[in-house]
């Protein structure tokens, strides 16, 4: 059976249709999840409205409730930056959302621009979408992170150069601690012990290391 031209037509058609769907950019969503209920769904609400105002289609969002002190690459944060390709749009609702510290804002606008990935910044206005003038603020950025660097490097000197001329000793403290992380299991210790107990399998039952027994 011969096929007709507009059946050739429709086979075309539908082998072409995935991989345009593949090569679509991925529009991602951060959100630092807090304890306010009403905050994060004041986050969500923005994005949403913001993606659908300039034509983003619908954002996968990525819930952080992991700790701030916690390192931008070690949340999912980092993890979604890692894995997105160029192209691809991260939208957040402010940069204080990105992390709390300047340095570790200026880290993450720079390796977004450094791989293409998109970024919008609802409340601040921000975009840097790829553009030559992207480009220059990803150059601004690797600066002005290295002289966050220097500034954090210098007043860590200076503080530790204070304590030590105010008489303080710097590091930890000489001679053994007065109260040990396992003394309230101390009985139960011993009795494993006494029985024959390795300290192997001591550390596995309260979850710590050999050394500290």
């Amino acid at each position: 059976m011969r096929a007709t031209r507009a059946t050739k037509t429709l086979l075309c058609v539908y082998f072409e249709q995935p991989d345009n769907l593949h090569t679509m950019p991925q529009v991602f969503a951060y959100l630092r999840v807090s304890t306010d209920a009403q905050d994060v769904a004041n986050q969500r609400h923005g994005i949403v409205d913001y993606c659908a105002a300039r034509g983003l289609h619908a954002p996968l969002f990525i819930d952080d409730t992991a700790s701030g002190k916690t390192d931008w690459r070690q949340r999912p944060l980092g993890n979604m930056v890692k894995q997105a390709n160029a192209a691809d749009v991260l939208v957040v609702s402010e940069v204080s959302r990105l992390a709390r510290s300047t340095l570790q804002v200026l880290e993450i606008m720079r390796e977004c621009v450094d791989k293409g990935i998109h970024l919008h910044v609802v409340k601040n206005g921000i975009v840097l979408d790829g553009s030559m003038q992207a480009k220059i603020v990803a150059t601004v950025l690797g600066l002005a992170a290295e002289i966050e660097r220097d500034f954090i490097s210098s007043r860590t000197k200076e503080a530790l150069a204070k304590r030590k001329a105010e008489g303080m000793k710097l590091g930890r403290p000489e001679g053994p601690a007065k109260v040990l992380r396992l003394d309230q299991h101390a009985d139960k210790i011993d009795s494993y012990m006494a029985k024959g107990i390795d300290k192997r399998a001591i550390s596995k039952i309260h979850n710590e290391t050999t050394n500290t027994l």
